[in-house]
């Protein structure tokens, strides 16, 4: 109870952090559309990636005890569909789909975190969806199934970007599961960029998990040693790295008893169904928000701070800037008035004039001169060195490691927009106050939630694990009862 009760405090503590210093701040320059604390104030989520044949729906349907999500060889559902428990019903009720909500809802309703989504599209909203489920497998956390990913197709034919939504998606997942099937081991086109480019630039390593799914169907031993050997070979040449990720061998217990007359599984027997350790990892996934939140402070502290150092670099400059413009303004009136002053005393009309009526002339020339250079001359040298800096916006900020280069990467875009947007006329003092306090929520912050992370990690996990185990016990014994539809 006591661990239960630290996580919650540790939780609600972050949520109050990214609410209070970072939100207002990433709304003010444009680097959110909606507050931060959106994406992340919902239960843990598992989004679960792969191919229309890789058994994602069997998995699922497997984890929470009932059927819910169809299945079949050829692609079933072409949605999105977030899957929630549903608290309302009595322990000892069926599991059963109790509610189902369409997109509109889903993406407008704040206790969920969807609402970022709008951008997709109505396309997207009709293949997006709710269920809630009385599993007890959900109750601390949440599934995301997704639209089996082809070969062959164009965000024309889904009418939305596919990659951007698994990309929003993966970045406010705590678990992503990536399935393949023996006959297409990693060769599907959609799964190839989702690897190659999609998961890598909006989540981390450590949260994706590979799984190798319906090894049953595998002919022999030796088809399933070559379709690994294939899978292997490909996530290699898709990721660009040397070191294989651990690949989760699985099968469907009662899909392989429905089949096994089919061919010879006998091979089975040598291999261990990776699907239990499978489910144990997604169980897990409550612990892993945590380490996913206090990624999400640092790595939104450290965005933000670079913007807002950026920001501030530019407004420095800028005053240099409007000094040196001044100085040539002030030195350009002074020649224009002494040059007035000269040739009033010497052109013959106005050499008879008295010389305080000639200093007049040469006073109101050079305010003259004051006048057209703040009206025209400096607007014409501003625009000039706001493109120049726009144009070399790497000069605002040091980029001595390959973190800052990445942290830059990250909001170069959002300080030109904001630039263009303001015209570079912004407070100086507010950004620099906002840049210290944003700062230290990342150094000081993230230092104090990483260190009450460690003290949660010496906490016994005997507590943990029985609540785990328990889960999977509840989920074994409900799927031995006659679900109803």
């Amino acid at each position: 109870m006591y661990r239960d009760n630290y996580i919650k405090a540790l939780r609600t503590e972050l949520l109050e952090m990214v609410a209070g210093q970072l939100t207002p701040v990433a709304l003010r320059y444009g680097y959110s559309d909606v507050p931060l604390e959106t994406t992340i104030k919902w239960r843990p989520q598992v989004l679960v990636l792969g191919g229309y044949s890789s058994g994602k729906s069997t998995l699922i349907n497997d984890f929470l005890g009932v059927k819910v999500q169809a299945t079949g060889q050829a692609p079933t559902d072409d949605s999105f569909t977030v899957i929630t428990y549903d608290d309302s019903q009595p322990p000892d009720a069926p599991i059963q789909v109790t509610e189902t909500r369409d997109g509109k809802f889903l993406l407008n309703d704040s206790e969920y975190p969807f609402e970022t989504l709008k951008k997709h599209g109505q396309r997207f909203a009709a293949h997006f969806r709710l269920k809630k489920i009385n599993s007890p497998f959900l109750q601390n956390l949440a599934i995301i199934d997704t639209p089996g990913m082809l070969d062959s197709i164009t965000e024309r034919d889904r009418g939305y970007n596919y990659q951007e939504v698994i990309g929003d998606l993966a970045q406010i997942a705590d678990l992503v599961l990536v399935l393949f099937d023996p006959h297409k081991a990693g060769t599907v086109r959609e799964i190839h960029t989702s690897l190659r480019d999609t998961l890598p630039s909006r989540t981390f390593e450590d949260r994706v998990l590979f799984v190798l799914n319906r090894i049953d169907e595998c002919a022999s031993m030796i088809d399933l040693l070559r379709v690994y050997g294939t899978l292997c070979w490909n996530l290699s040449q898709i990721t660009g790295r040397k070191d294989i990720p651990m690949i989760h061998l699985t099968y469907s217990t009662q899909e392989a008893a429905a089949h096994k007359d089919e061919h010879d599984i006998s091979y089975l027997r040598y291999l261990e169904n990776q699907r239990e350790e499978l489910k144990r990892a997604v169980l897990l996934a409550p612990r892993y928000r945590l380490d996913n939140l206090a990624a999400f402070v640092e790595t939104h502290g450290e965005r933000l701070a670079h913007l807002l150092e950026a920001l501030v670099s530019f407004r420095q400059k800028s005053r240099r800037f409007n000094v040196k413009s001044s100085v040539a303004a002030l030195s350009v009136s002074i020649l224009i008035g002494a040059a007035a002053f000269a040739l009033s005393m010497a052109a013959p009309p106005l050499a008879g004039l008295g010389p305080l009526v000639i200093l007049g002339i040469a006073g109101a020339a050079a305010l003259v001169s004051l006048g057209a250079w703040a009206l025209v001359m400096h607007r014409f040298l501003y625009d000039r060195f706001l493109k120049k800096i726009l144009k070399n916006i790497l000069h605002l900020t040091p980029l001595q490691t390959q973190t800052r280069r990445d942290s830059w990467e990250s909001v170069r875009e959002l300080a030109i927009a904001y630039l263009r947007h303001t015209n570079g006329k912004f407070s100086l003092r507010e950004a620099r106050r906002e840049y210290a306090s944003v700062w230290k929520v990342y150094e000081r912050g993230s230092k104090e939630i990483r260190e009450a992370l460690k003290e949660l990690e010496n906490m016994p996990e005997d507590e943990e694990l029985e609540y785990t185990q328990g889960q999977l016990r509840l989920v074994a014994d409900s799927s031995r009862k006659e679900p109803s539809a």
